[in-house]
This record gives C-alpha cells, structure tokens and sequence, in this order.
C-alpha cells in the first residue's frame, strides 16, 4: 500500500475533527508535508474519508496554490510577477536564475534539486523583487544576491553527499 504512513497521519487529523469535512485543508497540508505534493491516490482516499465527491476534494487542491499535484524539486524556487515585483526587476530575475540553473519556468532539472515557477504575489511588495525558496522568503534581489544563494543551495547539496559518504 503506498503512502501508508500519510494515510495513517490523515486518520488522525480526521479524528480531531468533529465534522469531517472541516479537516480537509489540515489534511491535505499534512500530505504536502509528508508527501511534497497531494498524490492522486491520497485525493481518493480523502474523498471516500470524507465522504465527498473525488472531484470537489480535486477542485479544492487545483484552486489554492499552495497545493500541487506533481512532485515538486528539492528547491522550490517561486519568483514573484506581480506588478511591485516586475517593475523592481523581478523578470530580469527570472531570466538569471533559467541561466544559472539551465531550465525555463515551470521546469525541474534533471537531478530534481531545482524547479521554477512564476507566481503572481507572494505578499512582500515594500521590498521587491522578491523569491520564496521551499518556505523562506528571500527581497530586496538582485541577480548577484541571487547567484549567491543558488550557489550556496548547490554547495550545501554537494556536502551533505560528502558528509552522507563519511
């Protein structure tokens, strides 16, 4: 059975709910965190828990972005497009990190470490242009700043692989 440690975390979390379908965001959250993304087998198994319709439990992970369906890269690198963020250089921004990384938007590398997405705010406007990396925020960028930290990303990589080897 796949994903059988997420499904027994969801059994909890539907537990403290005295309405099941009150739990549904809380669980699909814990899925994101337990699986990296809401596994379509995990969509069926919350619907059938639920008792709701496949497609409504589908329509809720498809309507917020913090949900996704495909497997996301170690590094999730979101850069913000909105307007604060365009006109502060958020699209020269883009293109140093395609560059630097060897992908467009919406893409992953080979090796699954980076992937790109263009989203629409990321709520940090006083200090554009601005990316969020997994969870951390990242302003105020500049192509330098952001070559630093794709650099010191790819080097924490390699060492961790140097210390896994010890």
């Amino acid at each position: 059975m796949r994903f059988k440690k997420c499904k027994e975390e969801l059994k909890k979390v539907l537990k403290s709910y005295a309405y099941k379908r009150q739990a549904l965001i809380s669980c699909l959250h814990v899925t994101e965190e337990k699986c990296g993304y809401i596994p379509e087998e995990i969509i069926s198994f919350l619907a059938k828990e639920l008792d709701l319709p496949r497609v409504e439990v589908y329509s809720i992970v498809t309507f917020y972005s913090m949900f996704t369906l495909e497997k996301q890269a170690k590094y999730m690198i979101r850069i913000c497009a909105s307007l604060p963020c365009y006109l502060k250089g958020s699209d020269k921004i883009l293109k140093v990190l395609e560059q630097e990384l060897g992908i467009k938007e919406n893409q992953t590398t080979p090796d699954g470490k980076f992937g790109i997405e263009a989203v629409s705010c990321l709520g940090h406007c006083d200090n554009a242009p601005v990316a969020m990396i997994n969870d951390k925020i990242h302003e105020n960028l500049t192509p330098q700043k952001l070559k630093k930290i794709i650099q010191d990303l790819k080097n924490s990589s390699e060492k961790l692989k140097e210390e896994i080897k010890i």
